[in-house]
């Protein structure tokens, strides 16, 4: 059924209520904005908006009043309400990242789900025997490890193969990463392979880093890459996105980490030239092969509620100076600002450069803590949590062969704190951070033994 037909979208579904543009007058104040987040715990130093995000209070009612509607009568709210308000919420999307159809949007749990989507279409192609058992699935080193997993559960079982590129870190330029970028490439291509899907982050998680993604999908496109799949897990809220000049045929972000929805809710771009691809939401349901927005909007009875809630979520925004882009530079120059600060007091380093980072940056912590492993850093990590109220992930920088580092004064430093700011955050968040490692040399040697233990 043609979706424009289909009388379970109800009648005017354009999002003319609500405006992309933000307010001129009536801004919110700093007192909303600490009303907004109520609930949040305020013995934690949440400096880890990317892991989860974070929903204001408003947003959270009309995601209430949504429920509701549902519970109050379910057959009318299926047959009359729900397909509309997708819809609604979709072409809200649409129009904030610059897509041509509002069918190239569907709404989907979570990234992990999109790849999931885009993945197994790759995998029927092995199986069919569309693609050669020696064609190749091309990524980056640190892809979130779910991709990872649904690239063996779905490629690799079904006879493909993998390349990882390694990219540098810590970084200093975008040229670095293109140069390995184009490496891995040739990598991938050797001994007459074709590269038939390239996985390509906007902003990698684990380090993070802004990517140049325009250029790497371009230099996809010149080496004859097949598909090309951004995972934007951490993109809308934080950068801004433009689906058309990126070219990507699959696009995916988490509308509840940095667009402030409740979890969980992303959207999946699928350019229209690439919908002839053989994609379908995993969970098949009886609207299988009406396309992959109608598939992603009925995967049988669940709570839809956040999928809902877009609207709301972009009134929210527009409440600010500037909309989300005044969020985005907020955000992006006071995380800047909290991790030099960081830097200085443990006299240490950043991961990249501020322009390279967007509401998110990585930065070193002191090498006397000793962190030789991925364990040691989880381990800190929730000492952290547990001992001390803050809460922000660790990573484990290892040394690769003929690597020296980047020390600080006592050695090579192998641990990188990557702390986030959103509209919530105050200073006091990262002083509190800041004082574990310079209050005493004692302390940071306690916390140093506590993970060795």
């Amino acid at each position: 059924m043609e979706e424009a037909k289909d009388p379970r979208n109800g009648g005017d579904s354009s999002p003319n209520q609500v405006s992309k543009k933000p307010r001129t007058s009536g801004l919110i104040t700093e007192q909303e904005i600490h009303e907004e987040f109520s609930h949040h715990n305020l013995n934690v130093a949440r400096i880890n908006n990317g892991s989860f995000g974070s929903c204001p209070g408003s947003v959270l009612a009309a995601q209430k009043n949504w429920q509701l509607q549902f519970l109050q009568q379910p057959d009318d709210f299926y047959f009359n309400t729900l397909r509309k308000g997708i819809l609604h919420s979709r072409t809200v999307i649409k129009t904030l990242i610059n897509a041509d159809d509002v069918d190239e949007i569907s709404l989907v749990d979570n990234a992990t789900t999109a790849a999931a989507i885009v993945l197994q279409q790759i995998g029927r192609a092995f199986a069919e025997g569309k693609f050669a058992k020696n064609d190749t699935v091309f990524m980056l080193h640190c892809a979130y490890e779910a991709v990872k997993k649904s690239i063996q559960a779905y490629v690799t079982r079904a006879g493909g193969s993998v390349i990882e590129v390694q990219l540098p870190f810590p970084v200093n330029s975008n040229e670095e990463i293109i140069a390995e970028f184009r490496r891995g490439l040739g990598k991938g291509k050797a001994n007459g392979r074709k590269i038939r899907l390239a996985i390509i982050d906007h902003i990698t998680a684990m380090p993070c880093v802004v990517i140049p993604v325009k250029e790497l999908v371009k230099i996809c496109r010149e080496e004859g890459v097949e598909q090309v799949f951004v995972d934007a897990a951490h993109a809308i809220g934080s950068v801004d996105i433009n689906v058309k000049e990126i070219g990507a045929d699959f696009y995916v972000s988490n509308l509840h980490k940095w667009f402030f929805c409740p979890p969980s809710v992303s959207f999946l771009y699928c350019k229209k030239a690439s919908l002839g691809f053989d994609v379908h939401h995993p969970v098949v349901s009886h609207e299988y092969g009406n396309g992959l927005p109608i598939e992603s909007a009925w995967v049988g009875t669940r709570d839809y509620s956040s999928q809902l809630v877009v609207p709301a979520a972009l009134e929210f925004v527009n409440r600010f100076e500037d909309g989300i882009h005044g969020i985005m530079k907020r955000n992006h120059e006071e995380v800047v600002k909290m991790g030099k600060m960081l830097a200085e007091s443990w006299r240490t380093n950043l991961g990249s450069p501020p322009e390279m980072c967007a509401g998110m940056i990585m930065v070193g912590l002191p090498s006397r803590l000793r962190v030789s492993s991925e364990d040691d850093a989880s381990r800190l990590r929730s000492h952290l949590r547990e001992c001390h109220g803050v809460e922000v992930p660790i990573h484990y920088q290892g040394l690769r062969d003929g690597e020296e580092g980047v020390k600080d004064k006592d050695g090579v430093i192998t641990a990188y704190a990557r702390i986030s700011h959103q509209i919530y955050n105050k200073f006091e968040d990262y002083c509190r951070f800041a004082e574990l490692f310079i209050q005493s040399e004692k302390l940071v040697v306690n916390i140093g033994a506590a993970l060795i233990k």
